[in-house]
């Protein structure tokens, strides 16, 4: 008998960190086959074979090259593509993780065409309507199948949105898997002088790490200021480095904008790069959604700057504070990090590396 065959739909670079599990955990399973389909939404140049070995999945088995252009034309352009791919394929489900266009452009195509539709990372929420996420987290869930939730706050908005609780599962955090794993991984990994990020570390015993690109952080000069005026304050107590977004780099540029002497500006890193610069920091500065779990699974004092967040559970239980965007209140915060260490908080109960299993488990028993 044929397997039920299941799409994984990524659209941007952090979507595969949360397929990646789901692909081992479905390899490991046998009971149902899939295919990585892959938006194009952002287009990575370094998103080649050595980035998906690095995640221990194989490259995407369509590639539909809807990247550029609008909110507007993007999303169109990625329904169009993938209805035609949907119409030929005929697949199980659809599977979508997180926020990105892609997710909600996707799920309204499977959705149409009745094929069940299970969202990853469902139930988050914001409250923040100017975030693009937030509304495509809203119409996802909207219209989604079977809920895969990282926290109780998720299945709260899920329960006040009228959402159906026998299909709302907790199942922990596939990001959680995943950066797992990649420590794990790093801890084997003998010779790192390959990372870019390694002659940093070895000129530094103790930093700060930066990360910045919310539009309402970096696309207006006194936005940028305010995190500039942060940096200045706390680079003369702990070297910060900061792998800079192409767009964050410009408004740098364009706005004249200084950060400070003891700034070290590098370009977007790759994951185990990345993930081999931040472990090790003192504190990070950041406004990233992603960020903020994978600092929390591995118990590294995280800041972020911004005025809301919709992972709550790692403010209440992780490592993270939500700090808002004030200066004055941000840079004593970084102080303390420096002085004393933080915010450590613990993981949560299910965060344990075996989301994915519990999610594989639960489509199967419904597919097969």
């Amino acid at each position: 008998m044929t397997q039920p065959c299941i799409h994984l739909i990524a659209g941007a670079r952090p979507n595969f960190m949360k397929i990646a599990p789901i692909v081992r955990a479905l390899q490991a399973d046998g009971r149902l086959a899939w295919k990585i389909i892959h938006t194009g939404q952002h287009y990575d140049r370094d998103m080649n074979d050595v980035f998906f070995e690095e995640l221990g999945i194989p490259a995407p088995d369509v590639r539909l090259g809807c990247g550029g252009g609008s909110h507007a034309e993007q999303t169109g352009k990625i329904m169009v593509a993938y209805e035609a791919l949907v119409a030929a394929d005929k697949p199980a489900a659809c599977l979508v993780v997180g926020d990105v266009n892609s997710t909600a452009a996707c799920s309204i195509v499977a959705k149409k065409a009745c094929i069940p539709v299970a969202h990853v990372e469902a139930g988050l929420r914001s409250g923040d309507m100017s975030m693009p996420e937030e509304i495509n987290r809203l119409v996802t869930d909207a219209i989604t199948d079977w809920f895969f939730v990282t926290e109780p706050s998720a299945t709260e908005h899920l329960k006040r949105e009228g959402r159906d609780m026998n299909v709302v599962y907790d199942v922990g955090h596939v990001m959680a898997d995943n950066v797992l794993y990649q420590a794990d991984k790093l801890s084997k990994t003998a010779d790192t002088s390959s990372y870019e990020t390694d002659a940093y570390k070895r000129q530094h015993a103790r930093y700060g790490v930066v990360t910045l690109h919310r539009p309402s952080n970096v696309d207006s000069a006194e936005a940028l200021e305010r995190i500039a005026t942060v940096l200045r304050a706390v680079s003369p107590e702990l070297p910060l480095v900061f792998p800079v977004h192409p767009r964050t780099r410009a408004n740098i540029e364009k706005f004249g904008v200084d950060l400070g002497a003891n700034v070290t500006l590098m370009g977007p890193q790759a994951y185990m790069s990345f993930l081999h610069l931040w472990k090790d920091a003192v504190v990070v500065l950041t406004d990233s959604g992603g960020l903020q779990e994978e600092t929390t699974a591995l118990g590294v004092a995280c800041i972020t700057m911004r005025e809301n967040t919709e992972r709550p559970i790692t403010v209440d239980e992780g490592s993270n504070v939500l700090a808002g965007t004030d200066p004055d209140v941000i840079i004593p915060l970084a102080m303390d990090a420096i002085k004393n260490g933080g915010k450590r908080g613990r993981r949560p109960a299910l965060w344990d590396g075996k989301s994915a299993e519990r999610i594989v488990k639960i489509l199967a028993e419904k597919l097969v």
